[in-house]
C-alpha cells in the first residue's frame, strides 16, 4: 500500500497547506483543485482516500507540517468521496498491541471538517458493529461513512440577517421534519422537509403568530445510536451528531441539502425570522471508548477526548465520551464550524446543547476558559446570538448565571417554579415574583441584562404544554425502557383524570377540557409576559400533544410530530394576541431590570405587598402593575377571585379577550388564570 501511494504522489499529488483544515478549493500553479488538512498528533503517516463512483479507492500520502496538520493539494471533481486512514506512532514505553491503540489504517476516518457525508453505517447487531471498532483487523472502507467534496455556490442575492434586538426576541424551538410532516394543506413531498420550512404557508404562520426566530434541534450529519437501531428505532432528535459541519442529509428532498438549507434560511430571513442553531459540541456519536470509531477517535484520541487519571473515558454527558475543548485544535475545530454556519449558510445563532462541556478546561468548569475567549474574540461571531443550556451531569455541572455575559441561558429554574406555582399552587409568590421579573437573582450580575434568562415552560425535553396539564406521570412505555427514561419532576397536573378526556360522561369532559385551557393559557401567559427571552415549543400555542410521552428523542412518528389537524384555535388566539401585546409594554422591550420606578406588587386589594403577603402560601393570588398602564392580575387559586383595582379605568386588551368592558372598582378573575389590562384612562 505505501509503494502504491508514493506512486499516486509522484503522478501529481501537491504539498498543500496546512490551512484551512477540511476540503477547500484551492489553486496552485493555476490549477483548481482540493487541499486537504487534517490535525493529528497521534499519527505516524496519514493516507488520503479518494473513492470513486464505483466504490474504487486510491491512497495519497499527506505531508505533515507545522503544529501536527497533515495536508496534500490534488486535483479532484466535485462528488468525489474522501476519508483517511490513520497509522499510529510506534509506542515506546509498553508494546501496545491493535487492541490498546486508538488509530487502525483498516479503518476509514471521516473528516471533522466534513461539509456533506454519504452512507449511514448499520449498527443493528454486534456483528455489524465489530466492523467499525479498532480492535477489528479487517478493511471497512465499503461500509465507513464517507466525507464528499461538494460545491457550496449558493446565490444569497440580497440576503440580510434581521438582527432583532435581544429585548425583541421570541424564540419558536423546532424540530425541521416534526413541524411540517402531517401539514396537509403542504405538498406530500416537502412535508417534514427544509423546504417545508420556506412555503409560504409555514412563512406567513409563523409571522401570523409573532415569533422572531426559529431554533431548530440538531440539523448537523447524525447517526442512530446502536441500541435505538437494534430496537429498529431512530434516533429522532439528532443529538448523536458525527459531522459538525455538514447538513442532515435526511431532511431535505434533494441531493443537495446544502443548498436546500441554504434557501430555508434565505426565506426564513426575508420574512423576518431569524435561524438559530441547536448545535452539540459535548460528545460525538462515538459513544464509549469500545463502541464503534468513525471520526475523531481515531484520528486523534488523546486530543479530542477527556480521560480521567485511571485513563477512562470520562461521561459526564451520559452519551459514553466528553470533548476536551481546552486545546488548541479542538477549540479551533468549534470555532471553524461556528464561523462556517454564520458566513457561509449565514445563521443567526446557536443553543449549546450541554453547554458547561464548552468551558471544562481542567477538567473542572472555567467561566472564563479559553474557548469562551476564542467566541468572543472572533469577528464572525460578534453579532451572534449565543444560547447555552448550562448544565451537564458531571461534577459542579450545573451552572446556571454562570455563564459569560455574551450568552443567553436557557432557565430551568423558571420552568421548575412557574410549573410548581399554577399547576402545583405552591403559594409561592415570591419565587413566581422572581421569575416574572426577570430571575434578576440569578442573572443580575455585572452588565447582564434581563434577555440572558431564556424563559420557558416546556421544550423539546419534557412534556409539551398540553401533556403537562394533561398528565401526572409520564408514559415513555413506546421507547422500550420500561419507561424508565425521561424526567421525573415533571410539576405536571392532570386535572382529574389521566390523559385523554373524551371517555368521560360530557359534562365532566367539559369542566376537565376548561380547566386544562385556563391552565394552559395561564403558563403561556406568564411566559409571554415575563420579563426575559421567551421561549415556546412549537406546537404549545395549538395544544400538540405527544401522549404524555415526555422523552420523544427516538420517536420519529405520530407521537413526536405535530398534529395540526388537532389544532385548538382558542389557545392559539390566546398566544397570538399576548404576543403581540408584549411587544407594546415597554417594561418588557427595554431590556432593563425592573425597579419601584416601573413596577409596583398589589395584594387582591390593590394594596402594596407586605413581607406577611409575600410568605403566606395561603394567598395564591396578586396584583402586578407595569409602567403605570398595565395591569396583570394572577389568580392561582381553584376559585373565583374578587380584585379590587388600582385607581383607572381597566379594559381587556383588544384582540386578547372579546369583552370590552372598562372596570374601575372590582373584577372577578376565574381560577387558574393570568388575566392582563390596560388603563385607559
Amino acid at each position: 500500500n505505501i509503494n502504491a501511494t508514493e506512486q499516486h504522489n509522484m503522478n501529481g499529488v501537491k504539498t498543500g497547506s496546512p490551512s484551512p483544515l477540511g476540503a477547500s478549493k484551492c489553486i496552485i500553479d493555476g490549477q483548481q483543485g482540493i487541499n486537504f488538512a487534517l490535525f493529528s498528533a497521534n499519527a505516524a503517516q496519514i493516507e488520503l482516500c479518494l473513492f470513486d463512483k464505483n466504490g474504487v479507492e486510491k491512497r495519497f500520502l499527506m505531508q505533515c507540517g507545522d503544529n501536527q496538520i497533515w495536508h496534500c493539494w490534488i486535483e479532484i471533481a466535485v462528488g468525489t468521496q474522501y476519508g483517511y486512514r490513520v497509522y499510529p506512532k510506534n509506542d515506546e514505553k509498553s508494546d501496545r498491541t491493535l487492541a490498546h491503540q486508538k488509530s487502525n489504517p483498516q479503518k476509514l476516518m471521516l473528516d471533522p471538517y466534513a461539509k456533506a457525508v454519504v452512507g449511514k453505517p448499520d449498527l443493528s447487531s454486534a456483528a455489524k458493529r465489530e466492523w467499525f471498532l479498532l480492535t477489528d483487523e479487517r478493511d471497512n472502507a465499503h461500509l465507513a461513512p464517507k466525507a464528499v467534496i461538494i460545491d457550496e455556490d449558493f446565490d444569497w442575492e440580497n440576503d440580510e440577517h434581521p438582527q432583532t434586538p435581544w429585548s425583541e426576541t421570541i424564540l419558536y424551538e423546532l424540530h425541521v421534519k416534526g413541524f411540517s410532516k402531517l401539514r396537509e394543506d403542504l405538498p406530500e413531498e416537502i412535508r417534514g422537509t427544509y423546504q417545508a420550512l420556506t412555503h409560504p404557508t409555514m412563512i406567513a404562520y409563523l409571522q401570523d403568530l409573532g415569533v422572531t426566530a426559529v431554533e431548530l434541534l440538531p440539523i448537523n450529519y447524525y447517526i442512530d445510536e446502536p441500541h435505538l437501531q437494534g430496537k429498529k428505532l431512530h434516533d429522532y432528535w439528532g443529538y448523536n451528531p458525527l459531522a459538525m459541519f455538514a447538513v442532515e442529509s435526511r431532511y431535505a428532498v434533494t441531493n443537495n441539502p446544502l443548498n436546500e438549507f441554504k434557501a430555508m434560511v434565505k426565506a426564513l430571513h426575508k420574512g423576518g425570522i431569524e435561524v438559530i442553531l441547536d448545535v452539540v459540541f459535548n460528545h460525538t456519536a462515538e459513544g464509549e471508548e469500545d463502541y464503534p470509531t468513525f471520526s475523531q477517535r481515531g484520528i486523534d484520541d488523546r486530543s479530542y477526548y477527556w480521560r480521567d487519571e485511571n485513563g477512562n473515558y470520562l461521561n459526564w454527558t451520559g452519551c459514553g465520551n466528553l470533548l476536551n475543548l481546552s486545546g488548541e485544535h479542538t477549540r479551533c475545530w468549534v470555532v471553524d464550524c461556528l464561523k462556517y454556519w454564520v458566513e457561509e449558510c449565514h445563521v443567526d445563532g446557536f443553543r449549546f446543547d450541554l453547554a458547561t462541556a464548552l468551558g471544562r478546561d481542567s477538567p473542572g468548569y472555567n467561566p472564563q476558559a479559553q474557548l469562551f475567549q476564542d467566541i468572543i474574540n472572533e469577528p464572525t461571531l460578534k453579532n451572534t446570538k449565543l444560547i447555552s443550556e448550562p448544565w451537564d451531569i458531571g461534577p459542579f455541572g450545573y451552572q446556571l448565571g454562570n455563564f459569560p455575559m455574551y450568552f443567553a441561558e436557557w432557565n430551568d429554574r423558571y420552568r421548575d417554579d412557574m410549573c410548581r406555582f399554577w399547576l402545583w399552587k405552591s403559594g409561592e409568590l415570591g419565587a413566581f415574583a422572581e421569575r416574572f421579573a426577570g430571575s434578576s437573582d440569578l442573572f443580575k450580575r455585572g452588565e447582564r441584562r434581563p434577555h440572558t434568562t431564556v424563559n420557558f415552560i416546556t421544550a423539546h425535553d419534557g412534556f409539551t404544554l398540553r401533556d403537562l396539564v394533561s398528565y401526572n406521570n409520564k408514559h415513555n412505555e413506546a421507547n422500550g425502557e420500561w419507561n424508565r427514561d425521561g424526567r421525573n419532576e415533571n410539576y405536571s397536573y392532570n386535572h382529574g383524570i389521566e390523559g385523554d378526556s373524551h371517555t368521560l360522561e360530557p359534562e365532566y369532559q367539559s369542566a376537565v377540557e376548561k380547566s386544562r385551557i385556563f391552565s394552559s393559557k395561564a403558563l403561556l401567559n406568564s411566559l409571554l409576559l415575563s420579563n426575559g427571552t421567551p421561549m415556546l415549543l412549537a406546537g404549545d400555542e395549538f395544544a400538540n400533544t405527544q401522549f404524555g410521552n415526555n422523552n420523544v428523542y427516538c420517536q420519529d412518528n405520530q407521537i413526536s410530530w405535530l398534529k395540526w389537524n388537532e389544532f385548538n384555535q382558542e389557545v392559539y388566539n390566546n398566544v397570538k394576541q399576548t404576543i403581540a401585546w408584549r411587544k407594546k409594554i415597554q417594561s418588557l422591550i427595554n431590556d432593563q431590570w425592573w425597579t419601584d420606578a416601573n413596577v409596583r406588587w398589589l395584594t387582591v386589594n390593590a394594596e402594596q405587598m407586605n413581607n406577611n403577603d409575600w410568605h403566606n402560601r395561603d394567598i395564591k393570588a396578586m396584583q402586578v402593575m407595569l409602567d403605570e398602564q398595565w395591569l396583570l392580575l394572577i389568580n392561582a387559586k381553584a376559585e373565583l377571585q374578587v380584585f379590587s383595582l388600582p385607581e383607572g379605568k381597566w379594559m381587556m386588551p383588544e384582540g386578547i379577550y372579546s369583552n370590552n368592558q372598562i372596570w374601575e372598582k372590582t373584577i372577578e378573575v376565574a381560577d387558574l388564570s393570568l388575566c392582563l389590562l390596560q388603563n385607559i384612562s
